[in-house]
């Protein structure tokens, strides 16, 4: 039997489960980044043509009226993009802070160890009225997420929803988000 791309189990051309998609297709990598983590590189998922075009169609079936994606730096451009691509709409990139030329909109929020920022252009884009789906890989502890809805409100856009390919349920980043949509994927 043939291998796909990077060594991920072969994917059937049919009408997959995504779940059963994204787990079969889900390279699992014990201590990563360090002893004790158990890294989910969604790598060979993306690199594979149909695998791609699967989680594409089912991250855009979330869209909820949605007339621009915005996808988190940096695997959430990716996905953002193939989904706007789908929808017919355009994407917004939501970059880390020091990414962008000024004039920008920002917001810092903490994490474990520190805090980060999300910026996005303060000049060039009207977000004001818009319908925004936000589009990331991995839905952990909803910090960055949470951040990113906030940037788009502020901006004066409306966030009908966010979608992600992976849930790390134990987490409890689908409580942060609480009462917006969100849709996983795949749950862990």
């Amino acid at each position: 039997m043939e291998h796909g791309p990077l060594g991920a189990r072969p994917v059937s051309t049919g009408d997959d489960d995504i779940s059963a998609l994204i787990g079969r297709m889900m390279r699992q990598v014990p201590d990563f980044p360090e002893p004790g983590i158990a890294f989910k590189d969604l790598t060979p998922l993306l690199a594979d043509a149909h695998g791609l075009a699967a989680v594409t169609d089912a991250l855009a079936e979330c869209a909820r009226g949605a007339d621009l994606v915005a996808g988190i730096d940096a695997r959430g451009f990716l996905l953002g993009a193939a989904v706007a691509l789908r929808l017919g709409t355009g994407v917004l990139a939501i970059r880390k802070g020091g990414k962008l030329p000024p004039p920008v909109l920002s917001e810092t929020y903490q994490l474990e160890y520190g805090s980060a920022t999300l910026e996005i252009p303060a000049d060039g884009i009207d977000l004001g009225g818009r319908e925004i789906l936000i589009i990331d890989d991995v839905l952990a502890t909803g910090g960055t997420a949470a951040a990113a809805v906030k940037l788009l409100r502020n901006a004066g856009a409306s966030v009908t929803g966010a979608a992600v390919l992976l849930e790390l349920t134990a987490l409890g980043g689908r409580a942060v988000l609480e009462p917006l949509p969100v849709t996983s994927l795949y749950r862990v």
